[in-house]
């Protein structure tokens, strides 16, 4: 799915990356922790193409393709998906009409009943309505309240909201790589679970999608079942393991396993 190879990279000259190697699997839930400034939240803006970092060297494929010099909006309609550690907010746009949007936008199109083999687009009018229902079900399991679709998009949005909004997104738009930058901050316990249960419960239902979880704690993963767990440190990742890796990370804490790490 996604395979990223000695790859470095660096914005206004200095360097952030430097020499990271990660392969993400179709299916599989990868965890990315570190400390802050470690080019965890760098590395998923390189992955989506944030125009603002340059790639110096190595190789970033997604599904078999090189997408180095591919711009964000056609890395996203190859299915990569970014929920952001700071949702911005657009106040007069309703978060209905951007899901809308984005959904057309993307070619994945919500099917009509009855119509078989049919070219279509969202605005249909039996379209939207199959759209709005499958969102007012993901709105439930989120635990959001009906009338959040017209509200403006992160306008006047709890912390709790922006982040259970991204994940809506995420869920609505069905996309083959997740990646989910400290989706777990700014969230109380109750909120953590249904974040939480709703990452894990969409792996299941999109047994080919696959998410790379990016977190300080490991709080947020005893609701979830990660394959690899990798460890990032001054721009490399420096470990990889299960969940173990993540145990002991709460155990040790980041300064003691960095020095642990300079003598391996």
């Amino acid at each position: 799915m996604l395979e990223i190879k000695k790859l470095k990279t660096s914005i206004g000259g200095k360097e952030i990356l430097k020499g990271i190697d990660l392969e993400v699997g179709a299916g599989q839930i990868h965890v990315l922790m570190g400390p802050n400034g470690s080019g965890k939240s760098t590395l998923a803006q390189v992955i989506v193409g944030h125009p603002s970092y340059t790639i110096d060297s190595g190789q970033l494929t997604f599904d078999k393709k090189n997408i180095r010099k591919l711009t964000p909006d056609k890395r996203a309609k190859l299915g990569i998906f970014l929920a952001f550690q700071h949702p911005v907010e657009i106040p007069g746009v309703s978060v209905f009409a951007v899901l809308r949007k984005a959904k057309t936008v993307s070619g994945i199109r919500y099917p009509v009943s009855g119509k078989r083999n049919t070219k279509y687009k969202i605005q249909d009018t039996e379209s939207i309505t199959n759209f709005r229902n499958l969102l007012l079900n993901h709105l439930d399991s989120l635990k959001l309240s009906r009338d959040f679709l017209s509200r403006p998009l992160n306008e006047g949005f709890s912390g709790g909201e922006k982040k259970r909004s991204e994940i809506l997104q995420m869920m609505a738009l069905k996309p083959k790589l997740v990646i989910l930058d400290e989706i777990d901050s700014g969230l109380d316990v109750d909120a953590l679970k249904t974040v939480a249960t709703s990452i894990y419960h969409y792996n299941e239902v999109n047994p080919k999608s696959s998410v790379l979880l990016i977190t300080h704690y490991a709080r947020i993963l005893k609701y979830l079942k990660p394959d690899f767990v990798h460890i990032m440190m001054d721009g490399k990742i420096v470990r990889s393991g299960r969940m173990d890796l993540a145990k002991l990370v709460e155990e040790k804490g980041y300064q003691k396993m960095e020095k642990e790490v300079q003598y391996v």
